[in-house]
């Protein structure tokens, strides 16, 4: 079965090269219930594979023809190999979570065969205390970060006991049996003058939004442009090798920080990535004059994009430009200056609608377009200096058939001119980040996790007591 892919799906197929994967990741640590023994999370996924039940969503490949005119559309398998798809790999004896990073970065250089459905998933043995490692890997053309993560959800819940959730490859993006169909609209002449008005008054209102986005970038505003990033040893060419790693910190920390700052959780992430990237460059004296600029995504799910259990997979992002405000040397100073950014940059796209902010967020992503088209970022429109997301997750302890979630690390893309890419996510009441990037720019990724969390603490020490 052929159907439709979306434009916004499709930019990532039509972007890709051997160099610049366009898939993102995941990696959960699991420990087994204390009852079971060491292979229960091995048995549990084995007997998950001889139940062999896909659902549609992980059968898509993508498929082009002289037929579609080149474009891309989804073709929906009759059969997949699980086989294929779902592997199992080991540790060497005694190894820590750095044999951990360095397994997961070569799982995520390469390619995925675009000849079968778009997704991977690694089950990793030999962790210390019985632990399980499970690394996904799906295209970003089948899903976003948002939509990853509310698929992962779907196959955990809060029981311990409970032995009956599904796999990854299980759930889809179906609605729950018990919903009504949703009442169809006849395609009448007030229905159609309706769609036509609603259609010129989208297209009246996309000329102010993209002057007001060109008019913040020129006078340094927060909002989904910049013509300010300066040029860093990371906005540089990649290769297809990529180093990784991870470090989690108690999400209530970062809740502290917030209240006493008056700001949110992400700004303080934002603040603490700003704090590392201006250690790290200072390290190897290349801090610009000029603050870094980060490329912060933003959902533009509706409200009932909340229910999990309705999400439809696919892209529905938009994108801000933070300053990072790495001039600054006081921490306090810093996240202040983030948090006056972001607020800009949301009041910016603030009454607008999600194609207004799709089409702003476009004009701010062609720096970075121009830079994976030319390979280089040098000149007047160099792309943000890094991207950061902030996926929500679930709050509380998880568990997948008894198995406990203890950790859940995001990867994400880094591309030409943008050579890293952080990204965090919230589980079991703390906050992981995962931080990618081409090999060659940044071999020893442990050094910015080290700073990561050096920076929390000395946001803290400057914030002070509420």
């Amino acid at each position: 079965m052929l159907f439709p892919m979306s434009a916004a799906d499709a930019m990532f197929l039509f972007a890709e090269t051997p160099k610049r994967p366009m898939h993102v990741g995941a990696l959960a640590l699991l420990s087994r219930p204390e009852s079971a023994d060491a292979r229960y999370v091995r048995d549990t996924f084995a007997a998950a594979l001889a139940r062999n039940q896909v659902t549609s969503l992980w059968r898509r490949r993508p498929h082009r023809s002289l037929s579609s005119l080149g474009q891309w559309y989804w073709r929906t398998e009759a059969e997949v190999e699980l086989d294929y798809h779902v592997q199992l790999s080991a540790l060497p004896r005694r190894a820590g979570m750095a044999a951990l990073w360095e397994l997961v970065s070569q799982l995520h250089a390469g390619m995925l065969d675009r000849s079968r459905p778009l997704w991977q998933l690694h089950l990793i043995e030999g962790l210390p205390n019985g632990q399980y490692a499970m690394y996904i890997k799906t295209h970003h053309a089948l899903a976003d970060g948002v939509s990853a993560m509310r698929l992962l959800q779907r196959t955990v819940c809060a029981d311990p006991d409970r032995r009956e959730m599904p796999a990854l490859w299980e759930v889809g993006e179906q609605a729950r049996p018990s919903d009504p169909p949703a009442p169809s609209t006849p395609l009448g002449p007030l229905t159609l003058a309706r769609a036509v008005l609603g259609t010129a008054e989208e297209l009246a209102g996309m000329v102010p939004a993209l002057a007001d986005t060109a008019w913040r970038a020129a006078r340094r505003r927060g909002g989904p442009l910049t013509l300010a990033a300066p040029h860093t040893p990371l906005n540089v060419p990649i290769d297809s090798a990529r180093s990784f790693a991870g470090c989690t910190f108690p999400i209530e920390r970062l809740r502290l920080v917030a209240k006493r700052a008056d700001a949110t959780i992400n700004d303080v992430v934002l603040a603490m990535c700003a704090g590392a990237l201006r250690s790290y460059l200072i390290a190897r004296e290349a801090l610009p004059v000029a603050p870094l600029t980060a490329m912060v995504p933003v959902s533009l799910r509706g409200a009932d994009a909340v229910d999990v259990m309705r999400q439809v997979p696919g892209n529905k992002i938009g994108t801000l430009i933070c300053s990072l405000a790495t001039h600054l040397a006081d921490p306090a100073e810093r996240l202040s200056a983030v948090r006056t950014s972001m607020r800009e940059g949301k009041a910016a796209i603030a009454g607008r609608s999600r194609e207004q902010v799709i089409a702003m967020s476009a004009l701010g992503a062609a720096p970075l377009a121009l830079a994976m088209t030319l390979g280089h970022a040098r000149g007047p429109l160099c792309p943000p200096n890094v991207t950061i997301s902030n996926v929500p997750g679930p709050r509380g302890p998880l568990y997948w058939n008894g198995a406990h979630l203890d950790a859940l690390y995001p990867m994400s893309i880094p591309v030409d001119g943008q050579a890293l890419n952080i990204t965090c996510t919230s589980t079991n009441d703390q906050i992981a980040f995962g931080l990618i990037s081409c090999r060659r720019v940044v071999p020893a990724m442990s050094t910015l996790t080290d700073q990561l969390a050096r920076e929390l603490e000395l946001l803290e020490d400057a914030i002070g007591p509420v």
